[in-house]
């Protein structure tokens, strides 16, 4: 497995806050070895490591003459690394529409390696006219942490919560927390778990941008908004415990979100609008709401934060819902890549 994104290693995910996409690519890997493979990671880490049963170096100190399967993650420039890999396989985390420039085509069109996508929205991102071998489409898992985790026996205060990057429509959300959301229930909070801490090394570059957005909810004290730093993956499980409701507007750009993934595994149900893929993670109605525009999504939410009928019967369906898929089943649709 090679990705030659952000510097991350085998503690990343438990040291501190990690992407979505690296998260996966970890749990991936972990699942894998459990599973008996004999896997390497070869990425942009500072030194070789033993963990979870993987071995990682860094990529630039070179890669393996072969393996069964090759998992080139997200760069053009790894597709090409594996000639001797018996099967080469393509995962990507983003919409395919970057896929449409010659340094990636003319490397699909004569590699023809499969391409993993994570759900229909964005296998519909790929045009059918563009080269690659098969197409497949394996969900992030959920780590078994939010899945085993024991959801609070009675409704919590009235509190909301967000864990994703601060660019995602943050402000759109804390002007409607503002003006629709807060005057209506001027007990409750919104806990913003937020900043460029996941992006690691590079997070410094990001930090100019999202400084807008994180200062706008840092003055809003005075409306419920706590803004708090990410925290690593396991931890958000207690926060979890002590929400009503995740909300989370979408964004064209994300193709799982596993911030909206973890929490309804967590039984905590969310409000959404119907961008990018996020209506995939929702059963609509059952473990939350895709509103239809801001004044529904301003209601929808409310309704949460309030009704303790409406929170424990959405709690309780995705308890019931939505924690079935780990990352385990994830690598059992990988291991079908492998040739036999």
């Amino acid at each position: 497995m090679c990705d030659d994104g952000i510097s991350f290693d085998g503690d990343s995910l438990s040291a501190g806050p990690l992407g979505g996409a690296e998260t996966a690519f970890v749990s991936l890997a972990e699942a894998l070895a459990a599973r008996g493979h004999d896997v390497k990671i070869r990425n942009n880490c500072h030194a070789p490591m033993k963990r979870a049963g993987i071995d990682w170096a860094p990529l630039k100190d070179g890669v393996p003459e072969r393996c069964d399967l090759y998992i080139a993650n997200r760069g053009d420039k790894l597709l090409p690394l594996m000639p001797g890999a018996v099967r080469t396989i393509f995962w990507i985390h983003n919409p395919a529409g970057y896929l449409l420039k010659w340094r990636y085509l003319s490397k699909l069109w004569r590699l023809r390696p499969a391409i993993v996508f994570s759900g229909k929205y964005q296998a519909d991102s790929y045009p059918r006219w563009v080269p690659c071998g098969e197409r497949v489409v394996i969900p992030y898992g959920i780590r078994d942490s939010f899945r085993a985790a024991a959801p609070p026996t009675d409704p919590p205060p009235p509190r909301a919560i967000f864990t994703s990057n601060p660019m995602r429509s943050l402000d759109w959300l804390l002007e409607l927390w503002a003006e629709k959301i807060h005057p209506h229930a001027p007990d409750a909070e919104f806990h913003v778990f937020s900043g460029p801490a996941v992006y690691g090394e590079h997070g410094s570059a990001r930090a100019a941008l999202m400084a807008p957005v994180l200062d706008k909810a840092r003055a809003m004290a005075d409306k419920g908004v706590v803004l708090r730093d990410p925290i690593p993956k396991d931890d958000l499980i207690a926060e979890f415990a002590q929400a009503r409701v995740l909300l989370y507007r979408g964004d064209p750009g994300e193709t799982f979100c596993l911030a909206v993934g973890e929490a309804q595994a967590a039984g905590v149900p969310c409000v959404v609008q119907d961008i990018g893929c996020v209506a995939e993670r929702i059963i609509e109605g059952e473990t939350g709401f895709v509103a239809a525009d801001d004044g529904e999504f301003a209601a929808l939410a409310l309704r949460l934060l309030r009704d303790d009928d409406v929170w424990r019967l959405q709690s309780d369906a995705a308890v019931a819902k939505q924690r079935s898929w780990g990352w385990d089943d994830a690598a059992a649709e990988f291991e079908q890549l492998i040739p036999a």
